[in-house]
């Protein structure tokens, strides 16, 4: 259920002595960022500020990640699990997440592949401006937005082939490099590949 500042009341705050745990995951990567708990004032500041708050049990108060750091969590989207007993938030962290300069709470933690994609994207569009000399993401954005359509076409073909000729070796990495040109191209055009997820999921529905 989407929680909104309507249904907060509905969520069972009896179970846990009116504090519900709350998971954080990055809206982009999927990636679990931190926990948390949260009462109902937390969740109705979140709402209502739009920057993810807690209600720190040490502290004794409520507490808005990134107070003192500004490494905020900007929310997406807030929702509780089937039995209304825990939370689910859905951010855009506006820097590292932990308290030790790392991106999530969980330091050892490998991400699932698909994440990875995220994490690609996010170097891509580092590379935008950066000098032509130090790397061949930029080399690329220099080229253009032709030369860069021109490599998706290229590559397109290549990875086409590969899977005629039954190469599983070199479809693979053909179509890793398709990939990461698509993503350089939708970077150059000001998109993302949540973008095209969004017309995936209006497709899918």
């Amino acid at each position: 259920m989407i929680i909104t500042k309507d249904n907060i009341p509905a969520l069972a705050w009896e179970k846990m002595d009116n504090l519900l745990p709350c998971m954080v995951q990055d809206a982009n990567s999927g990636k679990l960022l931190m926990q948390g708990y949260v009462n109902q004032d937390a969740i109705v500041k979140t709402l209502e500020t739009e920057n993810v708050t807690f209600f720190s049990r040490s502290k004794q108060r409520l507490w808005t990640k990134g107070e003192t750091s500004g490494n905020t969590l900007r929310l997406v989207q807030i929702s509780c699990d089937c039995d209304s007993d825990a939370v689910l938030v859905l951010a855009n962290p506006q820097g590292p997440t932990c308290h030790t300069g790392s991106e999530t709470c969980w330091l050892e933690a490998d991400c699932a592949d698909y994440s990875f994609l995220a994490q690609l994207e996010t170097l891509i569009a580092e590379r935008k401006d950066a000098d032509p000399d130090s790397s061949y993401t930029a080399k690329l954005y220099a080229s253009g937005i032709k030369r860069i359509a021109q490599k998706v076409g290229e590559e397109g073909v290549e990875t086409a082939l590969a899977a005629t000729v039954q190469d599983h070796e070199e479809l693979k990495n053909e179509a890793a490099d398709l990939i990461y040109h698509l993503m350089v191209l939708l970077q150059a055009s000001d998109l993302s590949v949540r973008d095209v997820v969004q017309v995936l999921r209006k497709r899918h529905a």
